[in-house]
C-alpha cells in the first residue's frame, strides 16, 4: 500500500535549498543502488523497528536505502521524504519492484518544513543527507520535532576524510578533495562523519552513541573491491571532473592522472579503507 503527499509549492524555504552534488542522472541511481547493496549489512545491522512503528525515512533519495530498512522492519508504516520529485518517482519504482506489500507514504517536500504534528513519528532514519544540507543543526531540529519524546533518530554518514588506500597517491588525494570542495561549494560537508556526536547534541538529542563503519577492501573481498572501491567511492569522485574543470580547480590531465591512481587501489595488490559513521540518539 502506498500513498502520496505534497508539500506546498513554497515548502523549500529560503536558505534551505541544497544542491545535489552528485546531480540525479541515471549513473548516479545505480551508483546509490550498487552503494546501498554493497553496503547494506555494515550500514543497516542493528536497526530494526517493530512492526506498526511508524517510521520517517527523510531524504529517501531513490530508495536505494528504503528497501533495505523495509527488509529489515517488516510491518512497520514507513513515511520516505524527499526534496526531489525524480527521485522519489525511482523510489517508488524501486519499491514497488523489490517491496511491493510494504505499507510506505511517499511524502515530496524539504525536511525542514514537514507537515506532520509534533511527535508523529516513533522512529527517524537518514542515511547520507546532513552532509548536503547548509546547516545541518537546523534539519535534526525540524526531524526531533516530529519524533515523539522517547523516539530514536538513526543517522548514517560518511567522512571522505576518512577514505586511505595503497598505493598512496598524492594526485587521487588531490581529486577526492576537489569532490569535498565542490561539495562545500553546493552548501555541504563531505567530512560530516567525524561531526555527529556534536551535531545531534546541538540539535538537542539525548544519549548520543556514534559508531564507526568501517569499509576495508583487498583482494580478499573481491565484492567489496568491485561494489565499493571501483562502483561506489571511485565512480562518486569520478562523476564531479566537469564540475571540477569548470570550477578551475584542477585540469583534465590531473583530474584523469588522480582518478587512474585512485582505481590502482581496486586493482590486485591494492587496498581501500573507509569509514561510516553511524549514530543513534533519542528525543527527550
Amino acid at each position: 500500500m502506498t500513498t502520496e503527499t505534497t508539500a506546498p509549492a513554497d515548502a523549500a524555504a529560503p536558505g534551505h535549498h541544497h544542491d545535489y552534488v552528485h546531480g540525479y542522472s541515471e549513473n548516479e541511481a545505480q551508483r546509490l543502488g550498487d552503494q546501498a547493496d554493497t553496503l547494506a549489512e555494515l550500514l543497516h545491522a542493528g536497526t530494526a523497528y517493530p512492526a506498526g512503528s511508524r517510521v520517517l525515512e527523510a531524504g529517501c533519495g531513490v530508495g536505494a536505502q528504503t528497501v533495505h530498512l523495509l527488509a529489515a522492519s517488516p510491518g512497520v508504516r514507513l513515511t520516505a521524504a524527499d526534496l526531489s520529485a525524480q527521485s522519489l518517482a525511482q523510489a517508488r519504482a524501486r519499491v514497488a519492484a523489490q517491496a511491493p506489500a510494504a505499507d510506505v507514504t511517499w511524502h515530496h517536500g524539504d525536511l525542514h518544513r514537514l507537515p506532520f504534528p509534533d511527535g508523529s513519528f516513533d522512529h527517524v532514519f537518514l542515511c547520507f543527507v546532513l552532509e548536503h544540507l547548509p546547516d545541518p543543526t537546523a534539519g535534526l531540529e525540524a526531524l526531533r520535532r516530529v519524533l515523539r519524546p522517547g523516539g530514536t533518530i538513526t543517522v548514517i554518514e560518511g567522512d571522505h576524510g576518512s577514505a586511505f588506500f595503497h598505493p598512496e597517491s598524492p594526485a587521487a588525494r588531490r581529486t577526492i578533495d576537489h569532490l569535498v570542495r565542490l561539495q562545500a561549494r553546493a552548501g555541504g560537508d563531505g567530512l560530516l562523519g567525524r561531526r555527529l556526536h556534536p551535531l545531534l547534541t546541538a540539535a538537542g538529542f539525548a544519549r548520543v552513541s556514534v559508531r564507526p563503519r568501517t569499509v576495508s577492501a583487498d583482494d580478499a573481498r573481491p565484492a567489496l573491491v568491485e561494489g565499493f572501491t571501483r562502483r561506489t567511492f571511485v565512480a562518486m569522485v569520478e562523476s564531479v571532473r566537469a564540475e571540477a574543470l569548470a570550477a578551475g580547480l584542477t585540469t583534465p590531465e590531473a583530474f584523469d592522472r588522480g582518478i587512474a591512481e585512485l582505481r590502482r587501489a581496486a586493482e590486485p595488490g591494492g587496498t581501500f579503507h573507509y569509514t561510516f559513521f553511524k549514530a543513534v540518539a533519542v528525543r527527550p
